[in-house]
């Protein structure tokens, strides 16, 4: 029942995303706000609205492994497991600026990351959490990501092209309030039901946050992956899941370490390494080897590194 439950809870956590996505998105356009400027901010925060509804429960209710764990997996998943699938389909292309300004900012907040939760290793703390304070500093760089991906629309000039519902105002609360009723009963019932498969199964929170809650939640960004590379807009595959992979450090621990300080726990320093290896792989396959593209190949190589990390993580936790 725990994985009918966390099923069920996935399912309404992604629906409750979409629902809030399309009210949303269409209240804006009846205010005449620009394509542009839903894309970056309602679309935008509607993808890692799983994560985000699944962390702050989490830290909600005291399971900061799952909170914790769920982002680090996540964004190793999002590299490793999404674009590796997606790259063995499709060849990725890669922008330049994906390669020389946002691949690196997803180095960074995974750097940062592993600073803020070796307390005790760096600065002689009691011990080892993402604090509330964090949270802010997590925060501040959020908002000057968004500021940068604004100008960075400005710059380019292009309006994005967005599928928008058309909607009465009515209908659009609807979508709001029932997409967020969505979310939040879903990521009760995703969490409580982690919680006791991992109880079950006599393994930490941690290990259940890192493999399966993360690759739960990684399930929408790989069907977007794929589908974006099956119609040749490969760049956009890759610039997605670099902008969720800043999204989840910045954003959603940011928002959750707020709600309540996040202890380490059993998240270990090899989770938060490969986090950062995964970044930094991304980075040398896109510039120094693949000239601006990640090769079947390599694509390969991401999915045999995903499957070795979760070997390692099901050798740990028997």
């Amino acid at each position: 029942m725990s994985i009918v439950f966390l099923l069920v809870g996935l399912g309404m956590v992604v629906y409750g995303a979409n629902f809030m996505v399309d009210g949303s998105s269409a209240l804006a356009k009846k205010y005449n706000i620009p394509n542009i400027v839903i894309g970056l901010t309602i679309v935008a925060f509607g993808t890692s609205s799983p994560e985000l509804a699944i962390s702050s429960y989490s830290a909600y209710t005291g399971n900061a492994e799952i909170a914790l764990g769920n982002v680090v997996g996540s964004n190793i998943a999002n590299i490793f497991l999404i674009l590796g699938v997606t790259a063995v389909i499709f060849p990725l292309t890669v922008l330049r600026n994906t390669v020389m300004k946002e691949i690196p900012l997803s180095l960074l907040a995974a750097l940062g990351l592993f600073v803020m939760v070796n307390d005790v290793w760096l600065a002689n703390e009691s011990q080892n959490v993402v604090s509330m304070a964090d949270g802010f500093i997590l925060l501040s760089f959020f908002a000057i990501f968004m500021y940068y991906l604004v100008e960075l629309a400005r710059s380019s000039g292009e309006e994005e092209d967005l599928e928008i519902k058309n909607l009465s105002k009515l209908q659009c609360v609807l979508y709001i309030l029932g997409g967020l009723a969505l979310l939040i009963l879903g990521g009760k019932w995703f969490v409580d039901s982690a919680v006791s498969l991992a109880t079950d199964m006599g393994m930490s929170q941690a290990v259940i946050g890192l493999t399966i809650v993360a690759i739960g939640t990684s399930l929408p960004e790989l069907a977007t992956s794929v589908v974006a590379a099956m119609k040749k807009n490969s760049d956009i595959a890759v610039g997605n899941i670099v902008g969720s992979n800043i999204f989840n450090i910045f954003f959603v621990l940011g928002v959750s370490s707020i709600v309540a300080p996040l202890p380490k726990g059993n998240i270990t320093n090899i989770d938060l390494i490969v986090c950062i290896l995964a970044s930094l792989i991304l980075l040398a396959s896109s510039y120094l080897m693949g000239k601006y593209k990640v090769t079947r190949v390599e694509g390969g190589i991401f999915v045999i590194l995903y499957l070795a990390y979760i070997g390692y993580q099901v050798s740990q936790a028997t």
